[in-house]
């Protein structure tokens, strides 16, 4: 690969990412593609396919190093497969995205309806949503790809189920840690809702979501830092956090 600037290295990985066998579409995702990435950051490219078309072990072809996993080697759901590799000096991510899923997702939304996966490094799961808000907001470099506004149901639903879903988490923390004293326990109740409650917010505003790196300060929810700051092990401390929480997330 060139070594001539990030657009070019760009335009000629979404190149020869097309040209694998069975893709339909490349598009550029993360901080890449929002334009906030820093000199460190990664390249996420997601290949676009139908059905059985695309073999991951084609990305051998590229030459770069690093490891690929089977379509359904991340445990299957939304995130089904991807691979990490390395083009120079660049990072690489490349995920697997079946057209016929994103269809599915499309139709669901469009009724409300959506699940939320558990998925490493995500306190609270991400929404099956997900790969519509990437066609929302990724950067197409080959083929096409539709770009979908955020339907009235889905805005309503997820609202209301990432709301109460916060509210849920913090009156569960209450008998179960902060009665008994578990500090550890009942922050980590606090973070888990104040990410819910932030996809709440957000959902209400029609903002797709993508990642929670942001998700906290988007949803204008940082003031959850203070809750958190100076918690003992006493049920009181604990119990007076909780309720700060459920006040902040109404």
């Amino acid at each position: 690969m060139s070594a001539d600037g990030d657009e070019a290295f760009c335009a000629e990985a979404g190149g020869v990412l097309a040209a694998l066998p069975g893709v339909r579409a490349v598009a550029l995702g993360g901080s890449r593609a929002a334009g906030t990435a820093g000199p460190d950051s990664d390249w996420d490219f997601a290949v676009y396919y139908r059905g059985t078309g695309f073999d991951p072990a084609s990305l051998r072809s590229l030459g770069w190093p690093g490891e690929i996993f089977p379509i359904g080697g991340w445990g299957g759901g939304v995130f089904n497969g991807g691979a990490w590799l390395t083009a120079g000096a660049r990072r690489v991510d490349v995920h697997y995205r079946d057209l016929g899923d994103i269809e599915h997702h499309l139709a669901e939304a469009r009724e409300g309806r959506f699940r939320i996966e558990r998925l490493m490094f995500h306190l609270a799961g991400i929404p099956s949503y997900i790969v519509l808000a990437e066609l929302a907001l990724n950067r197409v470099l080959s083929g096409e790809l539709p770009r979908p506004g955020y339907p009235p149901a889905l805005r309503r639903a997820a609202q209301a189920r990432w709301r109460d879903n916060a509210l849920a988490t913090l009156q569960y923390a209450r008998p179960a840690h902060a009665d008994r004293g578990h500090l550890a326990d009942t922050a980590g109740a606090i973070a888990l809702a104040a990410c819910q409650g932030a996809h709440a917010v957000l959902a209400a505003h029609g903002e797709w979501v993508t990642n929670e790196k942001t998700l906290i300060d988007r949803a204008g929810l940082r003031g959850i830092d203070g809750i958190l700051t100076g918690l003992t092990a006493e049920p009181a401390s604990l119990c007076g956090a909780l309720d700060r929480a459920a006040a902040l997330l109404r």
